[in-house]
């Protein structure tokens, strides 16, 4: 019996790729024109059908009536995934977005392929919550149930760093994947034979990626600006206290972006800039609430810590025109390195670990594998090469090694 028609799927919390092997190369399918990967990222709006992709990012951008979502995938194992809610008058849940977005991949693929997809190789982080087993466990399981809903017939699951070591240069010695997502942060570590043999030796993640680092960037550079840690006065009295940390720091947030739109959240910032010592501060708030600027916002810190990466600009910021002419905030790369710090100390900690889990010392690590776009960050980088000081740094494929590793493993998942 024929192994069925498989998909390899890299669905990420920032990205999305899927592909197929052919002969003994992975092909992955041109989601848009010209590009293989996907923002993992859908607009809708009134009376028309869901957009994915850039197209739903330039919704956004044109400012066209609707609701923009990101980072959906971090909303796996949490209640908030299947709480039934509204969208332009049609009841339905983050299964449900999911799953359509989802089955778009499914149908691009098959249109590129002119073949029909009955199951799907999922790549999955290691952890979806590193700190709540019974979350882990759940995220999967409502993973599962989004390519179900999907229209496959069934999904297995490859960790994604162990997916990337399929597609990994071969060369012998001991290799660490390090898998830095937009949500998690993956590692395997493996040894290649001098004929090409392929073994895992451990692997492990925590629940820490790019969408974390733009958050504590937004926290710490930007919500000051909209009144994070500013004075409100007691209506009944003349003390005062800073204010409410929750909005800001869900407005920081990818995933909780959208439910600061309704009116109880802006009806406390109206209420918080009432009462405001510096009542221009929490006025932006108002006006980002009001206005619906919140993944704006976000945008405008994701392009601000690109810039600092590494930029030979003299004064790289954060521009925040968006909300007022003028409006800027300086993030060089010594401040962003500053902010990232205790993260980054996590990210090394964890690839410790996966070394200490097969009782490997870090000296002994001969290359280290950069996956994944936050990989790309220096302080990524020297973190890692401070653990592992005698490795040389690979990221040449650093976008799409997940996708390519899920598109060999496919046509095997289900034989």
């Amino acid at each position: 019996m024929s192994a069925p028609m498989t998909l390899g799927i890299d669905f990420g919390t920032s990205n999305t790729a899927a592909g197929i092997a052919v002969g003994d190369n992975p092909w992955l399918v041109e989601m848009e024109p010209g590009e293989t990967t996907l923002p993992t990222a859908v607009f809708f709006e009134p009376k028309r059908p869901m957009r994915i992709g850039r197209a739903a990012t330039r919704a956004l951008i044109n400012g066209d009536e609707g609701r923009f979502m990101r980072a959906l995938k971090s909303l796996l194992g949490t209640p908030l995934l299947r709480e039934e809610r509204r969208i332009n008058g049609e009841s339905t849940d983050f299964v449900q977005i999911i799953a359509r977005f989802l089955a778009e991949v499914k149908s691009r693929a098959e249109s590129a392929t002119h073949q029909t997809f009955t199951h799907a190789l999922s790549g999955r982080p290691v952890h979806f919550h590193s700190a709540d087993p019974a979350r882990d466990a759940q995220a999967e399981i409502d993973l599962r149930d989004c390519y179900l809903a999907a229209g496959f017939s069934d999904v297995k699951f490859l960790f994604e760093p162990e997916a990337a070591v399929r597609s990994a240069r071969p060369e012998p010695g001991l290799g660490l994947i390090v898998d830095i997502g937009g949500g998690t942060s993956d590692f395997t570590l493996f040894e290649q034979g001098t004929a090409g043999e392929t073994r895992i030796l451990a692997s492990h993640g925590l629940r820490l990626g790019g969408t974390d680092f733009d958050r504590q960037i937004s926290i710490e550079h930007v919500m000051p600006l909209l009144g994070r840690g500013s004075q409100i006065r007691n209506a009944f009295g003349k003390e005062t206290l800073p204010a409410p940390n929750r909005l800001f720091n869900d407005l920081a947030t990818w995933q909780m972006i959208q439910f600061l739109y309704a009116a109880d959240s802006r009806r406390a910032a109206r209420e918080l800039a009432k009462y405001a010592v510096e009542p221009e501060k929490l006025n932006r708030l108002v006006e980002v609430l009001d206005d619906e600027l919140g993944h704006d916002l976000a945008f405008a810190v994701e392009r601000g810590k690109i810039q600092a990466n590494g930029t030979d600009l003299a004064d790289p910021r954060i521009d925040l025109r968006i909300l007022e002419r003028g409006l800027s905030t300086p993030l060089a790369a010594p401040q962003m390195q500053a902010t990232l710090d205790p993260m980054m100390h996590q990210i090394t900690q964890s690839a410790a670990e996966t070394l200490a889990r097969a009782d490997l010392a870090p000296t002994r690590i001969s290359r280290l594998v950069m996956v994944g776009g936050s990989s790309l960050l220096s302080s990524v980088e020297t973190s890692l090469r401070g653990l592992c000081p005698n490795a040389a740094v690979e990221n040449r494929n650093a976008m799409t090694a997940v996708a390519d590793g899920l598109a060999l493993a496919a046509p095997s998942a289900f034989a």
